[in-house]
């Protein structure tokens, strides 16, 4: 069975950090590109970021260019999100969702997602 499983959502502070790692199973993880994706409480989904399937490309959304890190480990089939300089904005449930080809532009389309994770941030 295909399966998608985010973790490392927390509640963190404005101006800190986290990490979200996207765990892979069931699937060929090193032909599909990655995205994250987010909703906002009330709102509707937003991309974040992608990686092409060999990890050699990546783009961001401009509310989180130069503050968060996408990146995965074909290896150990594992998507990563690093979030730095956290905003109270950024509070959001993060999907990771998969697409079997080498790059993907925004989210529709997806083959797989994952279930999500909250991410809070707030003093």
């Amino acid at each position: 069975e295909e399966q998608l499983v985010e973790s490392g959502g927390d509640l963190v502070q404005p101006g800190g950090s986290l990490s979200l790692s996207c765990a892979a199973s069931g699937f060929a993880f090193s032909n599909y590109a990655m995205a994250w994706v987010r909703q906002a409480p009330g709102k509707g989904l937003e991309w974040v970021s992608g990686i092409t399937s060999r990890g050699d490309n990546t783009r961001y959304a401009d509310s989180v260019k130069a503050r968060f890190t996408i990146s995965r480990d074909n290896t150990k089939n594992t998507m990563y999100l690093q979030m730095n300089s956290l905003k109270p904005e950024d509070t959001a449930v993060y999907y990771c969702a998969a697409r079997e080809s080498y790059w993907v532009n925004g989210y529709l389309g997806m083959d797989y997602w994952g279930k999500g994770i909250l991410v809070t941030v707030s003093a």
